[in-house]
């Protein structure tokens, strides 16, 4: 779901409701009810009846979230519905009685998978680092989960929202949600289009006002050697921007596509700045624990230098590294640079803020019949106000309350309650805490806030320093008489990570065209086509610092003041992406950032990461406050001061690539036992300067091989020039059929990304022209339905020995799109929710297919082979069902290294809502050596 306060993009756990007040509202024709800053009995009543429920708790409800046991209890006890009979929770519930949630385990285990399965859940995501289950489950059923002593507690699925700026008061802005199925029409459409006439590239403003185009013409350094990466929400349209020309091959972590489009517009951005940086992207929205997953997959799978994100959770804690600052710092400690959104939530100084942190403050106003007392916001020690108001543009925005408990221990219980100008309770966050629990509350505010305001109730315990925070709204004075609260601090989560770096957001061109809520004052505009200097503003809704944290990382008492952001970079930039052209929010301002980072590593790779922040921090351009400040931190970056303190050069690339044969017994293209081979080994120089003195040595652990000579002298490799030598590779007569030759070479040449290595595994032999085949005959496995842990079905093979070479069909008798066809190999609505991965033995895997095929129909006589012509890729519903060769998204080569015999397993995974299907007929297509 699109639309948050400022159009931040929000997506939650499912569905939004629209929450209605717990009684009947007064009349819009009675008399003002008077500002009560105190708690009155009317509203002291209705929390005492929601408090009454949370007395009343089982164990096993006890470990579930509140507002799903409401949501239980409504809808099988009369006498909840009795004394609160107009109460909406705010849970998302389908249409079968079920609602998405996370399973936190006390500790992992697959018999808890099968536990959830078991108990009518559909499995989402699945993280045992982080004791996480994700999953669609019958609302009944949740006690019955939370009930195992393995489970710590059952929470709302984690939801979360990216960093963009639209106009949520815009209705015309505002588009009826579009189906997967209509979806997939308009990204083939637009890829059509694309096809037929390929137009200029459209280049980010910020490519000038960071005087990026500046630094490359003068240092020469484009990006080569750097991989940067992205996660947000999803790369729906990415064909389209690679058919324009806007961008280049893109690895993807399998089936971590995501849906939406912001990460494709911020690899466009990255990728204007840096235009021979490689790029990758992994999904942030599949849970908490699922992001902070794909962030250490980005790094140590995929291998990215610079990672950037514009996502956050809204469970993060402002006040101690979770799950997902830990995977950041993680990261970092690896040597990747990491960079966050600072966030759109506003600031103090431009009168934006949604939020308040400080101590709690024991009114000594009870709250209900239980023993509870509500904060006191008024500082002033002769007054008290329980309430902060809010404004009346912060509609459908979500709430949080968290405060100083370490993560997983909090014995003090705080509670959250949204009441109306009449003192009804509108909606309410009441958890348990006892100890195992984590200090954190969560609502959203209805869609008409006029008049609410929040009340934090300290159920038991201790006072505490807490946050209280709005994603999208602020607070302000209301028109009965209450004052607004407000401090800075919005900043939090991982983004104020020690290893992140936190991007503020300043405009590179026009103006942000529309009031953040009426009255404001007029937006500030950027310097496009210029370059940015000392008098640029920064935009009104970035979010400030600093960020304060009370605990280190396991719990245990640290207490740090953080400064956060810590740069500033530009947004309201063009891309070529269907909705973000202008791309307004620190969504955009990071993955400025972190391409000018991508820059600064081309032409120094051997900066650390706090060697690149540095360099960042120290030659960004002072705005606003002088010095660094709260909003903006040192300043607008520039890419041109950067590469000039690090002193960025040109550098070379200079790289082995793969080796050809000729055997000088019978000129064939193989290794043979007892013969000598001259093997040619060619270098090419990738990078943005010469490689000179360039050498490579070649050598080889495999026993009984000899090589000579060692090494051999290339010389001077001009930029894109690709220079050969040739070496005598000698096989001993007792070395088998389809056995391993490894070949180690480095290359080295002057510069700083010298030396190079590469690996190359050779097979003695001649590949056989015959393949045995091994074919799956047994019944149709189900696939079930938006479940990474898939269908898999097992292919033994027996009497291969060593395999020269692999292809993989997906058979059938006849072919056709039907829904639910069984002559196919594979009947599946809409293709383009799977994920095909085939493993060996070894427990290594290629990914075949991966999110291709759009709302097509299923797989039928299609084999997979590395020599096809065309990539499955590419496949469009007009190619349904989906027959013919092709090329699969990973090399099936890779598999080659080990002996074939052994079971060999084909996974199918539909990783999106809606479709279904079934695995019928495969085939393992395997040849060995002669």
């Amino acid at each position: 779901m699109r639309r948050s306060r400022r159009g931040t993009r929000l997506v939650t756990a499912g569905t939004a409701v629209l929450l209605a007040a717990l009684t009947a509202v007064t009349p819009a024709n009675a008399d003002p009810v008077k500002a009560s800053k105190s708690i009155n009995d009317r509203t002291a009543a209705q929390i005492a009846a929601l408090q009454s429920i949370k007395k009343s708790l089982t164990p096993a409800e006890s470990k579930v979230d509140s507002a799903l046991v409401v949501e239980s209890r409504k809808r099988v006890q009369v006498g909840v519905t009795g004394a609160l009979p107009q109460v909406q929770t705010g849970v998302a519930v389908s249409s079968n009685s079920t609602t998405l949630v996370d399973v936190r385990a006390k500790q992992f285990s697959d018999d808890l998978v099968n536990a959830v399965r078991a108990a009518g859940g559909q499995i989402r995501a699945v993280s045992s680092e982080n004791r996480t289950v994700r999953a669609e489950v019958p609302l009944a059923r949740l006690a019955d989960i939370a009930g195992r002593a393995d489970v710590a507690r059952v929470e709302q699925g984690s939801d979360a929202m990216t960093q963009g700026v639209e106009n949520k008061r815009d209705k015309k802005s505002k588009k009826p949600a579009v189906s997967k199925e209509d979806k997939a029409k308009q990204i083939e459409r637009r890829l059509a289009e694309k096809q037929v006439a390929v137009q200029a590239a459209k280049v980010s403003e910020s490519d000038k006002t960071h005087n990026a185009e500046a630094a490359r013409g003068s240092f020469h350094v484009t990006g080569v050697g750097v991989k940067l990466c992205a996660l947000s929400d999803g790369i729906s349209s990415l064909a389209v921007s690679q058919a324009a020309g806007e961008l280049p091959a893109v690895d993807v972590v399998p089936g971590q596509e995501g849906s939406g489009d912001e990460g494709t517009a911020m690899l466009e951005i990255l990728h204007d700045l840096a235009p021979n940086a490689e790029l990758g992207f992994a999904t942030a929205f599949n849970g908490d624990a699922s992001f902070a997953d794909n962030i250490k997959k980005l790094r140590f799978q995929l291998g990215c230098d610079v990672i950037v994100d514009d996502v956050i959770y809204f469970n993060e804690s402002p006040f101690q590294d979770g799950i997902i600052a830990r995977a950041v710092d993680a990261v970092a400690a690896d040597g990747a640079v990491f960079f966050s959104s600072a966030g759109n939530q506003g600031n103090v100084a431009d009168g934006t803020a949604g939020h308040w942190e400080g101590q709690f403050v024991d009114s000594g106003v009870g709250v209900g019949k239980f023993a509870g007392t509500a904060h006191d916001f008024n500082p002033d020690p002769n007054a008290k106000q329980l309430f902060n108001p809010l404004s009346n543009y912060s509609g459908d925005t979500p709430v949080t309350l968290h405060w100083a408990d370490p993560l997983g221990q909090s014995f003090n219980d705080y509670d959250l309650y949204l009441v109306n100008a009449q003192g009804n309770v509108v909606t309410f966050s009441q958890n348990n805490q006892d100890g195992a629990q984590d200090p954190y509350e969560r609502l959203t505010t209805p869609t008409s806030s006029t008049g609410t305001r929040l009340a934090v109730v300290k159920f038991r315990g201790e006072d505490r320093h807490f946050a209280l925070s709005l994603f999208g709204g602020r607070f302000a004075d209301s028109n009965d008489g209450l004052k607004k609260f407000v401090t800075p601090g919005m900043t939090r989560g991982h983004s104020a990570a020690k290893g992140a770096i936190s991007v503020a957001a300043a405009p590179a061109a026009q103006a942000l065209p529309f009031d953040l809520e009426p009255g404001d004052p007029a937006n500030p505009k950027g310097p496009y086509p210029g370059a940015f200097d000392s008098a640029q503003k920064p935009e009104r809704f970035t979010s400030d610092g600093p960020r304060k944290t009370f605990f280190a990382p396991d719990g245990t008492p640290l207490a740090e003041t953080r400064q956060k952001p810590d740069i500033t970079a530009a947004d309201g930039v063009t891309t070529s992406v269907s909705g973000f052209s202008p791309f307004f929010g620190t969504s955009a301002a990071a993955p400025n950032a972190a391409a000018i980072a991508g820059l600064i590593l081309s032409g120094n790779p051997t900066l650390t990461p706090a060697e690149v922040k540095e360099a960042l921090v120290t030659t960004a351009i002072d705005i606003v406050e002088s010095g660094v400040d709260n909003r903006t931190g040192a300043g607008i970056v520039m890419a041109d001061r950067a590469l000039a303190h690090t002193g960025a050069s040109p550098q070379a690339l200079a790289r082995a690539q793969k080796p050809t044969i000729v055997n000088d017994n019978d000129g064939s293209a193989f290794l043979k036992p007892g013969t000598t081979s001259t093997v040619t080994v060619p270098v090419t120089n990738g990078g943005d300067g010469t490689a000179a003195s360039t050498s490579l040595v070649l050598t080889t652990p495999t026993a009984g091989v000899t090589i000579a000579p060692r090494s051999k002298y290339y010389g001077n490799i001009d930029v894109g020039q690709t220079v050969s030598n040739t070496f005598k590779v000698t096989v001993p007569a007792t070395a088998g059929l389809g056995s391993a030759v490894r070949l180690d070479a480095r290359v080295t040449f002057a510069g700083s990304t010298s030396p190079t290595t590469a690996t190359f595994s050779l097979r003695v032999g001649e590949p056989s022209r015959e393949f045995k085949t091994f074919a799956y005959t047994g019944q149709p496995i189900a696939i079930p339905d938006n479940d990474p842990t898939g269908a898999t079905v097992s292919l033994p093979v027996t009497g291969v020995g060593a395999a020269s070479n692999l292809k993989f069909s997906i058979d059938g008798a006849t072919c056709s799109t039907a829904d639910g066809a069984t002559t196919v190999g594979i009947d599946h609505t809409f293709v383009g929710d799977l994920v095909g991965t085939l493993t060996a033995p070894s427990g290594k895997s290629v990914t075949l297919f991966s999110r291709s095929g759009s709302l097509g129909n299923n797989i039928c006589q299609a084999v997979f082979d590395d020599s096809a012509a065309r990539a499955f890729s590419s496949v469009t519903s007009a190619d349904q069902p989906f027959t013919g060769t092709w090329r699969p998204a990973g090399t099936l080569s890779s598999l080659l290294g080990e002996a074939a015999d052994g079971t060999w397993t084909f996974k199918v995974a539909d990783v999106v809502n809606s479709d279904k299907g079934s695995i019928r007929a495969v085939t393992l297509h395997v040849a060995g050596w002669v």
